[in-house]
């Protein structure tokens, strides 16, 4: 089925890919990897590189390419590592929140960015996040993602980050 989500009779089905893919925990993300392999001699990240296009490309590589906890509890070495990579990243001493916003402040929207902090996050990660940045902020995150994106690209975000608590 990800195989025909992926080649698409007119274009590739956002819907159908996404679905695959971003509702899979880390251990059934490899597992898809795996499977995908031995089925098609293929690797999946590459189908993704060939069928898929533009930001839609970029999340589907993000959230495949990318090692997510699976874990009850917060890792401190991952938060200290993801601290270190966002303050080589140009931020200074910075939480995600304040680079999330950032993300989506001003003309257009760093979409690097924000698929790289929306993808490496852990539900808990995110719970935490999200609360901060309503605090500081006056808005949900929902809300920021829903107004600086659209179409699949907003609901592959929106179904990441959760829903608002």
């Amino acid at each position: 089925m990800l195989k025909e989500a992926l080649k698409g009779t007119i274009s590739t089905d956002h819907k159908g890919s996404t679905d695959i893919i971003c509702s899979r925990t880390p251990s059934q993300l490899r597992q898809l990897k795996q499977a995908y392999y031995s089925i098609f001699q293929i690797q999946l990240m590459q189908d993704i590189e060939k069928e898929a296009h533009g930001d839609h490309k970029k999340l589907l590589l993000a959230f495949v390419n990318t090692t997510r906890y699976e874990g009850p509890e917060i890792q401190t070495k991952m938060i200290e590592d993801d601290c270190k990579a966002i303050n080589t990243a140009g931020e200074t001493k910075s939480a995600a929140e304040k680079v999330l916003r950032k993300a989506m402040r001003g003309l257009g929207t760093d979409d690097s960015t924000l698929i790289w902090i929306v993808a490496t996050r852990t539900e808990l990660d995110m719970h935490h996040i999200k609360v901060e940045y309503k605090k500081k902020y006056g808005k949900t995150l929902n809300d920021a993602i829903h107004s600086e994106t659209s179409g699949h690209y907003r609901t592959f975000l929106l179904s990441l980050i959760g829903p608002n608590y």
